[in-house]
């Protein structure tokens, strides 16, 4: 890579590179062309998502042998983008990132940062009256800043099984000034939170079934198997999470929750379970929201 003239041309040679290793994507990317802007941007400490003002820009030979280690650690290793820049990005937002947490790629976050969400009658009519949300399996803790930037009277309790994520949830919560905000608490599901009750439960869980799990490529075999694996149809945690969360909601609540490719297993398993399908730009049928009053009492 060294000597390459512009960040335009790193990017080009950087992908074609990417696929000839065939390199597997989805942690934030979805083409290798994405991938290549994504590692060398961030190595270059220059911002994502303005290309065109930086693509021509001559690179110095100091920056192509930054651009050089990078890309030949993505191809050599096959951990995800992520880890190698420790930094992932949702809907812009920016997160810390090591291999103690799953990278954040959750379908809810654009949900809640898109049109139709908040505002519309059906689901939260006034994000200003929200008072209390859970975020469970929060992972880095990027669904519950999230929450936490868009319902600004909330207080967010956030809980994850792993005391690893939990650190690295700290550190983005120090990053984003949401510490006096969130609460973080280390915990199988619902165990640490006592009485609590909450407008709205958000949650991520682990849903990638046995088969999946066992295809999964490296770069996903470098994540914590704990934030991924779901059981034989992969709705162990997603079943636990249904059953006992009308408990934690009030009257009026909500549970706003991804499954991945579950859908036919949820519907077999809760036949009248009346849910409301939202699909966003990359997924269909992916994430459900069901009010308290139609969940398991």
């Amino acid at each position: 890579m060294a000597g390459l003239p512009t960040i335009g041309e790193a990017i080009s040679r950087a992908a074609d590179a990417f696929e000839r290793a065939g390199l597997a994507l989805g942690h934030g990317t979805a083409t290798y062309d994405d991938e290549a802007t994504f590692l060398i941007l961030e190595t270059l400490n220059l911002p994502q998502g303005d290309l065109d003002a930086v693509i021509g820009r001559k690179i110095t030979s100091s920056e192509a042998a930054a651009i050089k280690k990078v890309i030949d650690t993505r191809i050599a290793t096959r951990i995800p983008a992520p880890y190698i820049v420790n930094k992932a990005y949702i809907q812009g937002i920016p997160f810390f990132v090591d291999r103690r947490v799953i990278v954040p790629r959750s379908f809810i976050a654009e949900l809640l940062l898109g049109d139709g969400l908040l505002g519309s009658p059906a689901f939260i009519p006034e994000p200003d009256a929200v008072t209390r949300v859970l975020d469970l399996c929060t992972g880095s803790g990027c669904l519950a800043i999230v929450a936490a930037m868009l319902f600004p009277n909330a207080r967010i309790d956030a809980v994850d099984l792993s005391s690893d994520a939990l650190e690295v949830a700290k550190i983005n919560l120090t990053q984003h000034d949401l510490s006096d905000r969130i609460a973080l608490y280390h915990g199988d599901l619902f165990a640490p939170l006592g009485n609590a009750c909450y407008d709205l439960i958000l949650t991520n869980p682990p849903y990638v079934d046995a088969d999946a799990m066992a295809a999964l490529p490296d770069e996903y075999r470098a994540e914590p198997e704990l934030a991924l694996a779901g059981g034989n149809d992969g709705l162990d945690i997603v079943r636990r999470i249904v059953d006992r969360a009308r408990q934690y909601l009030s009257p009026d609540g909500a549970l706003l929750c991804e499954i991945g490719s579950g859908r036919e297993a949820l519907e077999r398993s809760y036949p009248d379970l009346n849910v409301m399908w939202l699909d966003t730009a990359g997924s269909e049928g992916e994430v459900f929201w069901t009010a308290a009053r139609d969940l398991p009492a």
